[in-house]
């Protein structure tokens, strides 16, 4: 298998790992995700001090507010771990799987991100809206509140990507993750 096959094969495993993260206290989330051959155990405890999981993602961190990205928390991630990924992910847009944040490099010692802000030592990939960084929930009116999943990842090595990465050349294999659901529907 060529260099860019292998790439993009485990950019698919880590995705489908993203994918197949239980939920806030590790239940699992149903999604359509590709085969992971060793999906992250959902370890890690990922949460916003905006929002609870299940809960709606308040105005100001959508297109109806300032649309900021939110703050988030996690809990320490496992021994091994040489890098964080963080993913925030529409599952009821367009495709089922529109990324609205993508974050790569995220160093293993790093515990929470800001409002606003990205997380200390990342960098930040380009979104389904084409642009780099954070794109807020935005769904159209009238639609019944979609689901937002966040995800935490640690990998078991570094990616070395570069700011606008692609979320496809994502590589790595899956040690721990954890993810937060958040709701949003445009009034």
């Amino acid at each position: 298998m060529t260099r860019e096959g292998r790439r993009g094969a485990t950019a698919a495993a880590v995705l489908a790992a993203l994918a197949l993260a239980g939920c806030g206290g590790g239940s699992s989330h149903p999604t359509s995700a590709g085969g992971f051959k060793n999906a992250a155990p959902a370890s890690i405890t990922l949460t916003s001090s905006a929002f609870g999981s299940g809960q709606p993602i308040p105005r100001v961190y959508t297109c109806s507010g300032r649309g900021s990205s939110p703050p988030l928390q996690w809990s320490a991630a496992p021994d091994g771990t040489r890098e964080l990924v963080l993913l925030m992910r529409d599952i009821d847009g367009p495709g089922g799987n529109f990324v609205h944040w993508v974050v790569a490099g995220i160093p293993p010692d790093s515990d929470s991100v800001a409002a606003g802000h990205a997380p200390r030592g990342g960098v930040q990939g380009v979104n389904s809206a084409g642009s780099v960084g954070y794109t807020p929930p935005c769904p159209p009116r009238g639609d019944p509140p979609h689901r937002y999943l966040i995800t935490i990842l640690a990998l078991t090595r570094r990616s070395s990507l570069r700011t606008g990465f692609n979320p496809s050349r994502l590589s790595g294999t899956g040690l721990a993750s954890g993810t937060l659901v958040g709701t949003y529907a445009r009034p």
